[in-house]
């Protein structure tokens, strides 16, 4: 280009200094002007086709995250008879690969594949009642070295009558919710952490209504967590029929609503109702009925009017949830009344001076308090489905800006009833936690890890 210019320019100066030129110049700058014009019509093309390559690029690059993190947990726990079980040392390895593609400014593919398991090679993948690749939490497992699909949907964001909407089907978020995300570090995603953490696939609509209040919409989630259908190649010939043997179809309808969110005040709200939730009736697996549950969670996310700088990054909120059972001619939760349970829980997240985050948190469960968070990130079973009281202080630093960080966690768990973190048949039967020596009545975790995310 700068040789275009510089031809053209002499072109012009030669045309201007010499008025009067014989027969044989004139025909050379009446050359040389032909060639500049030849050459600023192929430089207009070449410009075109690498525009046209860059934005197809643009495109149809599958752009990548990575997000690592490698923690050790010290697990402490202590039986009413006085019986302690700990680990004093468990070391795992959790990796989350995320992708997206956007071939239109309303058209989003998301997925993430996930890896976490325990350092070195694992005495039984499946322990315990044998639940680890269960759905619902097999991506917060501690199982084998194989990467498992943790999300996998399509996003689509049409404006629909004047108001932006979101549709979406597959394997959507909803591990790492609103509130539950601050202590885990992480932005929060789809429902509330107070009811619902575990993995699920399903569909979601939602519409937003800030033209009329400040950060106000409201989100339909539908869900599928257990699916009734025969093998392939079945030996009657009926490949993926449903089983009448078998359990029914599971299935979540929920509806979050936020009613205000301006930055700085903001509440969410959540209703469900889970169909033919699943749990023991003496020694079998049976669908027992229905479950439903509620939420109303608010957040102030800086207290005051820039009063000062610690004041302005701290975070308070208060959540108050609800859980009530539906049996269907099957004991649910030991009754085939319906049964009703409640939680609060509070907490707050402060700056430090060393540009970090300091975190406290309570929460408490009444007897019959039944939420959907197997999912949740702890080692000791989910402090939000405790029946009694969860304590809880953290320390998130950053160590090179936000690419890589560390955290120490504190989790104190103290049950005042029996079946917290179980299904919702007879192994959730709230008993006291004094009636029997074998149960579970303190655990807690110490946990130490350092996280790299680009």
């Amino acid at each position: 280009m700068k040789r275009i210019i510089a031809l053209s320019t002499v072109a012009i100066l030669s045309t201007a200094l010499y008025a009067e030129v014989d027969a044989d110049t004139q025909a050379l700058i009446d050359d040389l002007s032909k060639k500049i014009e030849k050459l600023e019509k192929k430089q207009k093309k070449n410009t075109k086709k690498l525009s046209k390559v860059n934005s197809l690029a643009a495109k149809d690059n599958l752009k990548f995250d990575v997000d690592l993190r490698t923690a050790y947990d010290n697990i402490q726990y202590k039986s009413t008879g006085g019986t302690k079980y700990s680990n004093d040392a468990l070391y795992s390895t959790r990796l989350w690969l995320g992708m997206g593609y956007a071939p239109t400014s309303t058209m989003t593919f998301k997925g993430q594949l996930s890896y976490h398991k325990a350092f070195g090679a694992s005495y039984n993948n499946q322990r315990g009642e044998g639940f680890d690749s269960f759905d619902w939490v097999v991506n917060e497992s501690l199982t084998d070295d194989t990467l498992k699909v943790r999300e996998a949907y399509w996003l689509w964001t049409p404006t629909v009558g004047g108001f932006p909407t979101t549709w979406s089907v597959g394997r959507r978020p909803s591990t790492n919710g609103y509130l539950i995300n601050l202590r885990d570090d992480d932005k929060a995603k789809s429902p509330l952490g107070h009811v619902i953490n575990m993995e699920f696939d399903g569909a979601s609509a939602s519409v937003r209504l800030d033209k009329y209040v400040p950060g106000m919409y409201a989100k339909l989630c539908l869900g599928r967590g257990l699916t009734n259908a025969s093998a392939k190649f079945d030996s009657d010939g009926t490949d993926y029929d449903q089983d009448t043997s078998s359990l029914d179809n599971m299935d979540l309808a929920g509806v979050i609503f936020q009613p205000y969110d301006d930055g700085q005040y903001s509440v969410m709200t959540n209703y469900y109702r889970g169909f033919n939730v699943i749990g023991y009736e003496g020694s079998s697996i049976s669908s027992l009925g229905n479950m439903d549950g509620a939420a109303i969670s608010a957040k102030i996310d800086g207290i005051g009017n820039e009063i000062n700088d610690f004041l302005d990054e701290t975070i308070v909120f208060a959540s108050f949830a609800m859980s009530q059972t539906r049996p269907d001619d099957i004991a649910m939760l030991g009754s085939l009344d319906q049964k009703t349970g409640t939680s609060y829980w509070i907490g707050t997240q402060m700056p430090n001076l060393t540009g970090g985050k300091f975190g406290l948190e309570f929460n408490h469960g009444s007897k019959y308090w039944r939420p959907f968070t197997y999912g949740e990130d702890t080692m000791i079973g989910s402090k939000m489905a405790t029946r009694g009281n969860a304590y809880e202080a953290y320390w998130t630093q950053p160590i090179i800006k936000d690419v890589f960080s560390m955290q120490i966690r504190y989790t104190y768990l103290d049950y005042e009833y029996s079946g917290s973190n179980a299904f919702f048949g007879d192994n959730g039967t709230p008993n006291d936690i004094d009636s029997n020596d074998a149960y579970i009545t303190t655990s807690q975790d110490i946990r130490l890890y350092f996280r790299y995310r680009y």
